[in-house]
């Protein structure tokens, strides 16, 4: 596990570097990308609300598009892309659904129009005009007027538990430095420099 917690402390060191740069918009975006039960793939970006020895989190509809593909297909690949670095991290691995607890925390932690937007929101179905969405969140403003606005039961955290974290540094003439920390047959964690 050496190598592991060695990639988890580099992911945290790139990180904070990404995140306290001001040409970084948003360093915690990223690339999310599953696929359906033929193997058809599918990518979309989100935001990482945190990670730890367990793996890589974030948060969504369970009954939109990506989590209906991380029921059928629990696997997924994360791409961080922060271009005023050149730097790139790619991890790779399985994903489970976080406990009710750590679920309730976040979205207690959320603005509140965030978490009425969750419950209003029929994610990645055709909306048939702004209206009716309208409509659907001032039903919800309604509901919860004056009380706190309860995490709706199709919206909790995935965790991606990595298999392998590779880092990417980008170089002149696409000489790319690239790190490779990976899980291999026998459950072990390996290092390995990865050719450009």
């Amino acid at each position: 596990m050496t190598d592991l917690v060695e990639a988890l402390s580099r992911f945290q060191e790139w990180f904070e570097v990404a995140d306290k740069h001001e040409q970084v918009l948003e360093a915690n975006a990223m690339t999310l990308a599953t696929a359906r039960e033929d193997g058809s793939p599918a990518a979309r970006t989100v935001l990482l609300k945190g990670f730890d020895s367990r793996g890589f989190v974030f948060y969504t509809n369970t009954t939109s598009r990506k989590g209906q593909q991380l029921t059928v297909n629990p696997q997924a690949a994360l791409v961080f892309h922060w271009a005023p670095l050149a730097r790139q991290i790619l991890i790779e691995g399985d994903v489970a659904t976080v406990s009710d607890q750590e679920a309730d925390a976040y979205f207690a932690s959320r603005p509140r129009l965030s978490q009425l937007g969750a419950w209003a929101s029929l994610q990645s179905q055709v909306l048939p005009s702004r209206e009716a969405f309208d409509a659907r969140l001032e039903h919800y403003e309604t509901l919860y007027k004056d009380r706190e606005v309860e995490r709706p039961p199709h919206w909790t955290g995935y965790c991606l538990t990595p298999r392998m974290i590779e880092f990417w540094q980008g170089r002149e003439g696409r000489l790319h430095d690239r790190d490779r920390y990976f899980l291999d047959e026998s459950g072990e964690w390996q290092w390995a420099v990865i050719y450009p």
